[in-house]
């Protein structure tokens, strides 16, 4: 998905969404989105929460973030104040968060209806 870089105790990110759906085009890529959702969720509830995203943090190399830290990664994108990501505010956070994707999400919205994969 994304790549962060530490350089000189800066955090700098690579986006490489664009580059994903130029390879895997756009179904593949919101398939690709879902099964990150999927990695990250709590299977009993079907939302990513605080716990698992701090159990499932070292898939996408944050082992070293902190709670507040996670927490703030759950609010960027819990829409509706439940404290969690459903399936979709985690891939509206996602093209949010890509420059690249934001750029291109109407043209890449209107190939694919994403309402279609949940």
């Amino acid at each position: 998905m994304a790549q962060y870089l530490v350089l000189d105790n800066a955090l700098d990110f690579e986006d490489y969404f664009p580059s994903m759906i130029a390879r895997l085009g756009t179904e593949g890529f919101i398939a690709e989105i879902c099964s990150g959702f999927r990695l990250l969720m709590d299977c009993e509830k079907g939302l990513i929460t605080f716990e698992s995203l701090k159990r499932n943090s070292f898939l996408l190399g944050l082992h070293d973030m902190g709670d507040e830290e996670l927490v703030c990664m759950l609010l960027e994108g819990d829409l509706d104040g439940d404290g969690a990501l459903s399936q979709m505010e985690f891939c509206i956070l996602m093209f949010r968060m890509s420059p690249g994707l934001m750029d291109g999400s109407k043209r890449w919205m209107e190939d694919f209806d994403v309402a279609d994969q949940m």
